[in-house]
């Protein structure tokens, strides 16, 4: 399909003359690596489907990629077609996405959880020439539903199959059993298929907190800047070695394990399903040094029993982002695993990691901010007209960054930078002398209950501090009077007890306010989540509407 990305001359001028777009592919970036190192550890990764770990050198895993890649070219994939990956944790991604670049392709990486109402609309957005999906995962049957999907899909012309029986669509057999590189040049071959740095070569659908997934374009050069802006913030060497148990099918984990590690010539682990005590042993086992991740991960690491009794003393540190941190579980993180450094995070699909706690750092600004913007990122805090708002102000968060995206696939009226290079986040924020910013909420999370603000992240971090209290989410639920109250949902940690009695007379002793109390409080058993972990408060807005008020606080003093 043909590609526009939005990406103006004068930007590419001004990133390459700032030297952080460096027209290199991490097909170049591989091949250097197996150069020097061809024996090092690439990936290594765990199988649930049938047991079994795979564990690639870089020599390996650009023999795999040159074969994917020449396989794929003879499976009728021009330059600009998708082939799209609908797979676990496993070691595919790095070398079909290198493969993709090899020939000019765009990948579009897909969450397993998806079905067809999803992937319906997802592949027949990207036009996808090929789809890569497991035999089975999690006791799914991916190759009958995508059979099912391939008559509405006229641009799906190949339904591949990881481990699947059939010789004519299984991926081994038809892909990494043939030689396909012998019957062609590949240098030849792939400098006819070279794409340009600024080429779309990845499209990433968002998470989906808001219900309308939009297709994310990425270029060469903005997800090498990511890495190189990573590298620098985490002080990578080679010898780092990436832990990941966040989906590579979600910005996180592909960009920062599979990218961020062919980056640095380092090794990534991957884990294809999320289980604390597996998470520990494979991090002992691998000496895993550094990982990212949602605020989910951190917390079962912490409290999971059982972890303790793993060395993780190689951990030094978690990027935890998608979710402001209760600071609570920073002390505790901390006096668990004394070694750990636990990074505070803001970044988006559109742009990766904006802002970082950093090492050394007072600790007020560790527990209570998401950072300041990286070297070569900017982000500001605005008002309703648009213009910087004063310390300590909450405004509108509006981020120009270097590794910002290029556009949203097939709308780019959904762009949103202005004449500046500004991008409207859709975060609130506010941010302090020291540019260290906290995100107060979406835009659509904001509560303004008889014309006055709730502050949303406050009330529920305290709210978090609650002994009873697992996770807590405040949403917006509509009142005829005051215009919107606050709702609270709550899980709550094994073997406790909490109701709105208990949560009134606990805010009342925290002195919070009581126009901000939620006047709602639903106990339940699981957020609804987006594939990377983050809370669907949408769906949460949706739940609150059908509710009506506990109590009414609007009369009662503050």
């Amino acid at each position: 399909m043909k590609f526009e990305p939005q990406l103006s001359a004068d930007r590419v001028a001004e990133m390459r003359a700032r030297g952080l777009w460096q027209d290199r592919l991490v097909s170049d970036l591989l091949d250097e690596a197996a150069a020097r190192n061809p024996d090092a550890a690439a990936v290594v990764d765990h199988n649930s489907m049938d047991g079994t770990s795979t564990r690639l050198t870089y020599r390996e895993l650009q023999q795999r990629s040159i074969r994917i890649a020449c396989a794929l070219a003879a499976l009728g994939v021009a330059r600009g077609d998708v082939v799209a990956v609908q797979l676990p944790n496993w070691w595919h991604y790095a070398a079909v996405y290198v493969a993709c670049v090899r020939i000019g392709a765009v990948l579009n990486p897909l969450m397993p959880i998806f079905r067809a109402r999803e992937l319906e609309f997802m592949l027949s957005l990207t036009e996808a020439r090929v789809l890569l999906v497991p035999r089975e995962f999690r006791g799914f049957d991916y190759p009958s539903m995508a059979a099912k999907l391939k008559p509405k899909l006229p641009s799906l012309q190949h339904i591949l199959v990881v481990g699947g029986s059939d010789p004519t669509a299984d991926f081994d057999a038809l892909v990494l059993k043939r030689a396909w590189e012998t019957e062609v040049n590949p240098t030849a071959f792939f400098a006819a298929r070279r794409p340009d740095p600024n080429d779309v070569t990845e499209v990433m659908y968002t998470s989906g907190t808001t219900g309308e997934p939009k297709g994310v374009m990425h270029t060469a050069n903005t997800l090498l800047c990511k890495a190189l802006l990573a590298t620098e913030l985490f002080g990578l060497r080679n010898a780092d070695v990436i832990y990941m148990g966040s989906p590579l099918a979600h910005q996180t984990g592909f960009m920062y394990a599979c990218i961020l590690s062919i980056y640095n010539r380092g090794k990534c682990v991957l884990q294809d399903i999320w289980e604390p005590l597996m998470a520990a042993r494979l991090i002992e086992a691998e000496r895993c040094t550094v990982t990212l991740g949602s605020t989910p991960f951190l917390r079962d690491l912490v409290h999971t029993p059982g972890v303790q009794q793993f060395d993780l003393t190689s951990l030094r540190l978690f990027l935890c982002a998608g979710a402001p941190i209760p600071r609570v579980l920073v002390h505790e993180a901390r006096a668990t695993h004394p070694n750990l450094y636990v990074m505070s995070g803001w970044g988006m699909t559109e742009m990766g990691i904006a802002t970082a706690t950093y090492p050394g750092d007072p600790p007020e600004q560790v527990f209570e901010t998401d950072g300041r913007a990286l070297p070569h990122q900017a982000v500001r805090v605005v008002d309703e007209a648009g213009q910087p708002v004063a310390s300590g102000v909450e405004g509108r968060l509006q981020a120009r960054c270097a590794t910002t995206f290029v556009g949203y696939l097939k709308r780019p009226d959904a762009y949103g930078l202005d004449a500046e290079g500004w991008l409207e986040t859709g975060d609130n924020a506010r941010m302090d002398a020291a540019g260290y910013i906290r995100i107060t909420g979406r835009s659509k999370d904001l509560i303004i209950r008889g014309g006055e603000n709730i502050p949303v992240v406050e009330v529920e971090e305290l709210l978090y501090r609650h002994p009873a209290i697992q996770e807590v989410a405040i949403v917006a639920m509509p009142d005829p009077r005051l215009g919107e109250r606050g709702c609270a949902f709550v899980t709550l940690r094994p073997g406790t007890q909490f109701d709105f009695a208990v949560m009134t007379e606990y805010l009342l002793g925290v002195q919070l306010i009581k126009q901000y109390w939620p006047e709602q409080l639903q106990v339940i058993d699981e957020f609804p989540r987006t594939p990377s972990g983050k809370i669907q408060k949408f769906k949460l807005r949706e739940m609150a509407r059908t509710l009506q008020p506990m109590r009414d606080h609007s009369s009662k003093g503050s």
